[in-house]
């Protein structure tokens, strides 16, 4: 589910790179020198070259930090830590928190209830609805759903469209229509959620945030746990809507055939049934054409022989010597309350209590719901217990995620070894990136995001990003005229001249993700949190770049001095061409 919803932004990027590496080494040096003039080169140069308060500064402290080499790795070890402190206060979902404008109200009557009397019911809800004034327009759907699972026909949907301009939040206009349909309809069980993670859930199987799953082979005592489980559940912060997971599929009656007394008459079960399903249901025996469709007619007996007991008691049936029998004769009619719905996952009989969050985060949700069960449930012998629903969808992302990010990992050092052609620069710059995660996971709690497939997205990305600024740092520290003065002077060196470069670099990303990370725009919602990410991350691995990887950098390489490259200077001009020599 992530890869189908950054599919299209990996896309992107990959192409957009290589694109800007063509042009970076073909169109850019040509337009360079069709604007550019010897002078203005010069000067740039001498600004470059040119010693500053804040290089000089920056000098005098690397070669002070330099010294004490050492203390980069506990430092790291702190900001691990201090990393770890802000994942584990951080919260966690499987989509980023967005108002959609729009949100859909599933439904459902008493088992049994008729559709008149299931529409009267809702031609009250929709008064209710429409009197909320952020309420633009709503559809309804009786008797179907979106989805793979079975829709009884007191079961449906609303999908309420909200206005744009408004005072309040989706949330707040939710919690108001649970409130009033719930006093004016009690007997009415229903269900929020917003559009998108509606249907991605009705499309997973999975429509709830919040499932429970029990697995057991008595369905009366998954019942009576699931019911426990549902009053326990509903007792904790931010969970609304809770449901028990029993669908009753309504009234039925239930022939009862007597095997001693049909078979007088020559009858068997299985005659009795098959001629009911023909009376009763009916059965298809041509067909008609009516413009370009083909609509069955359907042979059944008519409605008076099937609207109460006595009269189905009175279907005479055909045995197979041609006498007709009452199926009173050899059959008992009962009728039930109706009876709960059957649902097997990889062949496991299991009961799925369900409920749905508002004003809170799915991980720390599904955390103490985990608590509270531990605490105050004891499952019976023969049941056993599963977390699915959305936060199952969530941790297998995750999951997937995490996988993909260590291939990145993977990728960014073997193009750093081929690089560099040494372990030091790769180990360093990796645990750059590890460390840049602070900026990542603190700018996701300033800014109350939470760890969602959006922003570990972010942090993907961020992989790249920082290597690709190390590599600019670390290619001029291996320049040899930047190492005639040793290893501490390259890094230096190497470090100062690279410092408005990068500054610029990460200047230009927080502006241009900057309407992103604002949610300016519709839509903007969905990739907040990865532009905050983004952020947060590139603007911390900035500052370890200039101090902590020269650190990392002079602990894992011995300092050792590298002859100067002999200067070239001109010596003659022989026909035109310039010949230099070594100075």
């Amino acid at each position: 589910i992530a890869g189908a919803f950054f599919r299209s932004l990996s896309i992107t990027m990959v192409f957009a790179m290589l694109i800007s590496f063509i042009f970076s080494i073909t169109l850019a040096p040509l337009l360079a020198s069709m604007v550019l003039r010897e002078k203005d080169i010069e000067r740039e140069v001498k600004k470059e070259t040119r010693k500053t308060w804040l290089g000089g500064w920056y000098e005098r402290l690397m070669y002070k930090l330099l010294k004490y080499k050492l203390a980069v790795v506990p430092l790291a070890f702190v900001i691990v830590y201090c990393t770890y402190l802000l994942y584990a206060n951080l919260g966690s979902s499987f989509m980023p928190e967005m108002d959609e404008g729009a949100f859909v109200l599933d439904y459902s009557s008493p088992p049994g209830t008729s559709l008149t009397e299931t529409n009267r019911m809702l031609v009250n809800v929709e008064k209710l609805i429409m009197k909320i004034p952020e309420v633009e327009s709503y559809s309804r759907r009786t008797g179907t759903q979106l989805g793979f699972f079975l829709t009884e026909p007191n079961r449906g949907d609303y999908t309420i469209k909200l206005k744009q301009k408004r005072t309040r939040g989706i949330d707040d206009v939710m919690a108001e229509a649970r409130t009033k349909i719930e006093s004016s309809e009690p007997r009415l069980r229903i269900d929020f959620g917003q559009m998108l993670q509606d249907v991605i859930g009705d499309l997973t199987n999975s429509p709830s945030p919040i499932e429970i799953k029990l697995f057991g082979a008595d369905p009366k005592l998954l019942e009576r746990t699931g019911s426990l489980i549902k009053d326990q559940i509903g007792s904790v912060r931010g969970v609304v809507d809770a449901f028990n997971g029993v669908v009753i599929s309504g009234p039925s009656l239930v022939v009862n055939v007597n095997p001693m007394r049909a078979s007088l008459f020559g009858l068997t079960s299985s005659d009795i049934q098959d001629q009911l399903s023909t009376m009763i249901t009916g059965r298809v025996e041509s067909n008609v054409q009516h413009n370009d469709k083909v609509i069955g007619i359907r042979v059944r007996y008519p409605n008076g022989f099937r609207r109460d007991m006595d009269s189905i008691g009175n279907i005479m049936l055909l045995s197979p010597t041609g006498v007709l029998v009452p199926l009173a004769n050899v059959a008992s009619i009962d009728r039930t309350a109706g009876q709960p719905e059957l649902n097997r996952e990889g062949l496991r009989p299991y009961l799925a209590v369900t409920a749905r969050i508002s004003g809170r985060d799915l991980g720390s949700t599904i955390a103490e719901i985990q608590k509270t069960l531990q605490s105050k449930i004891v499952l019976p012998k023969g049941v056993t217990l599963e977390y699915g629903g959305v936060y199952q969808t969530e941790q297998e992302s995750f999951k997937n995620l995490l996988i993909v990010a260590l291939v990145a990992f993977l990728f960014v050092f073997i193009v750093l070894i081929l690089e560099f052609r040494e372990f030091a620069i790769p180990f360093a710059i990796i645990i750059i990136t590890v460390l840049s995660l602070l900026g990542v996971m603190a700018a996701l709690s300033v800014t109350g995001m939470t760890l969602n497939i959006s922003s570990f997205v972010g942090l993907i990305m961020l992989i790249g990003i920082v290597a690709e600024n190390a590599i600019f740092i670390m290619h001029y520290v291996k320049l040899p005229e930047n190492q005639a003065g040793g290893l501490v002077g390259a890094i230096v060196e190497a470090s100062r001249q690279r410092i408005r470069p990068i500054a610029m670099t990460t200047l230009a990303a927080v502006l241009a993700l900057l309407p992103l990370a604002l949610a300016i725009g519709e839509g903007a919602q969905m990739q907040q949190s990865l532009a905050i990410a983004v952020i947060g991350g590139f603007s911390v691995s900035s500052v370890m770049l200039f101090f902590i990887l020269p650190m990392l950098y002079a602990l894992f390489t011995p300092n050792k001095k590298v002859p100067m490259r002999p200067a070239l200077v001109p010596s003659s001009v022989v026909g035109g061409e310039t010949r230099f020599t070594a100075e």
